[in-house]
């Protein structure tokens, strides 16, 4: 089943990044062993826990190894994401243990020559520099016999998970089947029914309106919104890169570390404070989508509790190349009750579009009784068109599903389908074919899409069987890192 996955690298990469983690990120088979008090303990596998501080120690490391800033080490999503990492490793290397996996010294040799760190270390005449691999893994904490155990382990964990990946699909006439649904053809015409067809038929009185403004203030409220501050950092081209990366960590250790203010930072690096009034979650108004604002990253930090309720920077965001923006909240603005005469006119709008569309749905119900005494009665349909699962035209979601699943034995049939917002659709077939000609590019493309949805869904089989094997148990929940900053 898993021969596709060699050709949808794309596809299964962050599934298959999370299992195999490279040998210099140094999370090492050593640390399957240890132990820590209970209080610390995150998860149990085969009775062996993951620790809090094992995941703060691996968030730091992987944090420094994709050269992020340091305090996204600190992130309470990107440490669930180390544990998790972790907890796959460990379940892998059970399964790794349990089968008793063992790997050839000419595969290992192979792995070896290639990591670039070890290519780089054969000198030009060809022979190996030992004193400078004895130095980079004494800098990455190992010795030989760990580093050695370290990738041997990581080559079972990559044999269990190929030897995965090289099942193939168990039966290809399934994909066939469902390809030649998908290019099924049937000819429909539609009757819509629309709310706004009924608009004149409804009057809503002055107690109608104010019932509904009542029962739905949420409608009708102002957003919250935030006046805030905030202060830019942006490289400068004629400046060495090494000193505004120095500049770098320094915006983003001083606006963290002293998160009461931003002006420790903005003295420091000589920056003006800025402010900006009237912030919605949609973002600042009137200006121009590469302004420091704008930023999706920077609007979630500034609504997250920690910037609204105590008034602490955000930490630094990097919006785009070179450009580094921190901000914090002066003043949040609650969302609140608009008055029922600021509102009346779009109270009345929405009371009477809901009313037309409750007059159009009924409409469309009596026709759809007609039809079932009369079938044959076209009268009021649009022109007709073929359609399938592969050229829907215009049809979509529900309508879809509804037109394509009629049956070719009770043709003409007729299908309701309410609109939410509109009205409601009556749908007549009466044809159903299979096309002259088959896009085999298509057919081709389908056919790869199932065949991946069945790897994802045999990986996940095979990783729930080992989950249960080892006995996964969650002992406590990942709790964000106790810091010193301004508490």
């Amino acid at each position: 089943m898993f021969d596709t996955v060699r050709k949808h690298q794309k596809l299964l990469q962050l599934v298959l990044m999370l299992f195999i983690v490279p040998s210099f990120a140094m999370f090492g088979i050593s640390s399957y062993s240890s132990f820590m008090d209970k209080e610390t303990d995150l998860v149990k596998i085969n009775g062996k826990a993951i620790t809090a501080q094992e995941v703060d120690n691996a968030a730091k490391r992987q944090a420094e190894r994709v050269g992020g800033n340091p305090q996204i080490a600190q992130s309470l999503q990107f440490r669930q994401a180390i544990l998790n990492e972790l907890l796959q490793q460990r379940i892998l290397g059970f399964a790794v243990t349990d089968l008793r996996l063992q790997v050839g010294k000419e595969s290992l040799v192979k792995s070896l020559q290639n990591i670039p760190q070890i290519r780089a270390l054969y000198k030009a005449d060809g022979s190996f520099d030992d004193a400078r691999f004895k130095q980079l893994l004494a800098n990455n904490g190992l010795n030989e016999e760990q580093f050695y155990a370290s990738q041997a382990f990581d080559l079972k964990i990559g044999q269990l998970v190929n030897s995965v990946a090289r099942t193939e699909l168990a039966s290809p006439k399934l994909s066939e089947i469902i390809s030649t649904l998908y290019e099924t053809e049937r000819q429909v015409q539609a009757l819509p029914f629309e709310a706004k067809s009924f608009l004149s038929k409804v009057n809503p009185s002055q107690e109608e309106l104010q019932a509904f403004y009542q029962a739905n203030t949420k409608l009708f409220e102002s957003p919250e919104f935030l006046d805030v501050e905030y202060i830019v950092l942006k490289a400068d081209p004629k400046e060495d890169a090494k000193v505004f990366s120095e500049k770098a960590d320094q915006f983003a250790n001083m606006t963290y570390d002293q998160s009461d203010s931003l002006k420790p930072a903005a003295d420091k690096l000589r920056l003006s404070i800025q402010s900006q009034k009237g912030l919605t979650r949609s973002g600042p108004s009137g200006v121009s989508r590469d302004h420091p604002l704008a930023s999706p990253k920077v609007i979630q930090a500034l609504f997250g509790d920690e910037a609204v309720k105590n008034k602490r920077n955000i930490e630094a965001v990097q919006i785009s190349p070179g450009v580094f923006v921190s901000a914090r909240v002066v003043t949040f603005h609650p969302a609140q009750t608009l008055p029922f005469a600021d509102v009346a006119s779009e109270v009345k709008r929405q009371v009477s579009q809901r009313a037309a569309e409750k007059l159009a749905v009924a409409a469309a119900t009596e026709r759809y009784a007609e039809l079932k005494k009369d079938p044959n009665s076209t009268a009021g349909f649009g022109s007709a068109i073929w359609v399938s699962r592969n050229k829907p035209a215009n049809l979509v979601g529900s309508a879809l599903d509804d037109v394509m699943s009629v049956s070719q034995d009770k043709l003409p049939a007729y299908v309701s389908v309410d609109n939410p917002g509109i009205g409601a659709t009556l749908y007549r077939v009466d044809q159903i074919r299979q096309p002259a000609g088959v896009d085999a590019k298509v057919h081709k493309a389908q056919s790869q899409q199932i065949q991946a949805l069945a790897a994802q869904a045999e990986f996940a089989g095979f990783m729930a069987y080992w989950r249960d094997s080892a006995k996964v148990k969650t002992i406590n929940s990942l709790k964000p890192p106790s810091t010193g900053a301004g508490s």
